[in-house]
């Protein structure tokens, strides 16, 4: 029963399957215990990363996460300071406030285990955790999955077959129920409603309006805030690539020359506001997944650039429009580059906001699918090789150019005149199929493409 406030989340950088994922799950991890009135028993807790999140390891931060997770930090109200003395005395003194209550006996390079070895079979982001007691027998122990953009599932859950397809945003049954877009289309057209109008009435399934808006509000503020703080922040991203930040000294450049006849300075624009939010997150900054902490800067980008200034209206009309075609992506596919590769992020983000900025342009419903459809069609393929396990090199211009990418496709869309040959749902297909056909080395593993081909230092 998603929402589009599960597509949109408050998390930090610099990954959401592999930093605000691994966060949660431990944390989950750690209130089953308490549920099971296992807390109290438990004297030490190991944890055992695997597949993506094994090859990724440090340069992704899921050890750091995994043991903040165990801590009782989570990635909305996550407190910078609080973190680094939790990871400090794990390393220091082997130590750890488990829950944020109970000291434990913590060894953090031999507790938390890069598990290279055993094979993530449901989903390539497993993470297993256990619990020992004071005579160190095993009193619990579950796997888990970060299944793309911080959604979390243990295997019983991942395991267990969906009984439908249903495409539902509350608690209840929406008013609006969809399995794919050609039913969303349809119900725009039988109803005369607008896609962000459908997504909005079923959101109010959930939520009163005002709470709904209120927290669309809020959202769009925190990206605007990732923005300035990119903007004003220079230096070296952390990690071995000794990566510059570069959007302060393009935003600089470009407050110096705002009125610039020069057209190809849309480009500059939507590239620094993008790089601003990318560079934040390659940080470990705060950002919101949009859908996924990789993809984070394109949404905020071209809402920066084309909305602020009509207001907030504006802006949840490009939230609830890019979060419907969200929804699509996240239920009909995947949004995690360890399953579907970039195109299942930036790919997925360059769609969502061609849709959202087509539905701020006034477009149809059946030309905001077709501006998704074409963000998505020229990212297929799309490969995510991080060069040393570091959501940098290529992440954050690819971010930019996917930026570029989504406002052609609204662009795109908006001059057609006749119905698209490629509809959403099977661009969508394409996309999952393209995914489970691309080879494992090319999704989140730094195993392939540019991660084996850029020296690292």
């Amino acid at each position: 029963m998603l929402s589009v406030l599960d597509i949109f989340r408050v998390g930090i950088g610099p990954s959401s399957s592999h930093t605000v994922g691994p966060m949660r799950i431990t944390e989950r991890f750690v209130a089953r215990l308490r549920q099971k009135e296992l807390f109290g028993k438990t004297a030490r807790v190991q944890v055992d990363l695997r597949g993506s999140l094994a090859f990724t390891g440090e340069g992704h931060g899921s050890p750091r996460a995994a043991l903040l997770g165990l801590a009782g930090l989570k990635p909305e109200t996550f407190d910078p300071k609080k973190a680094d003395e939790i990871c400090a005395r794990a390393e220091d003194d082997n130590r750890l406030l488990l829950g944020g209550e109970q000291d434990i006996d913590f060894a953090y390079k031999e507790d938390i285990r890069l598990d290279y070895d055993t094979a993530a079979d449901l989903h390539p982001n497993e993470m297993y955790v256990q619990a020992f007691d004071k005579d160190g027998e095993v009193i619990a122990s579950r796997t888990y999955y970060s299944t793309g953009g911080g959604f979390i599932a243990s295997r019983s859950q991942l395991k267990k077959p969906t009984k439908n397809d249903r495409v539902e945003t509350g608690e209840e049954k929406g008013p609006y129920q969809f399995t794919s877009a050609a039913e969303l289309l349809s119900i725009c057209n039988r109803e005369n409603l607008s896609i962000q109008h459908v997504i909005l009435a079923n959101e109010d399934t959930k939520r009163p309006r005002k709470k709904t808006e209120t927290k669309l509000d809020a959202i769009g503020e925190t990206m605007m805030a990732c923005i300035d703080q990119g903007l004003a922040t220079h230096g070296i991203l952390p990690g071995g690539l000794k990566v510059t930040r570069r959007a302060p000294k393009l935003w600089d450049k470009l407050q110096n020359a705002p009125q610039s006849n020069e057209r190809e300075q849309l480009f500059d624009w939507l590239n620094v506001y993008a790089m601003a939010v990318n560079e934040e997150n390659a940080a470990g900054g705060k950002v919101v997944t949009a859908p996924t902490n990789g993809a984070a800067g394109i949404i905020p980008a071209v809402i920066r650039h084309y909305c602020v200034e009509k207001g907030e209206d504006a802006i949840r009309t490009f939230l609830l429009a890019a979060g419907g075609i969200g929804l699509l992506y996240k239920q009909r596919a995947s949004i995690s580059g360890a399953e579907m590769g970039c195109q299942g992020e930036v790919g997925v983000a360059c769609s969502m906001a061609a849709g959202g900025l087509a539905a701020v342009w006034g477009a149809s419903p059946e030309q905001v699918c077709s501006a998704a459809e074409i963000g998505m069609e020229h990212n297929l393929g799309l490969t995510c090789d991080p060069v040393g396990g570091l959501v940098q090199i290529p992440c954050i211009e690819r971010n930019a150019i996917g930026a570029v990418k989504a406002v052609n496709a609204a662009r795109l869309a908006l001059h057609s005149s006749e119905a698209s040959k490629v509809s959403l749902d099977q661009v969508i297909e394409t996309m999952r199929q393209t995914g489970l056909d691309m080879s494992t080395k090319y999704k989140e593993t730094s195993q392939g493409g540019l991660a084996v081909n850029v020296v690292e230092c």
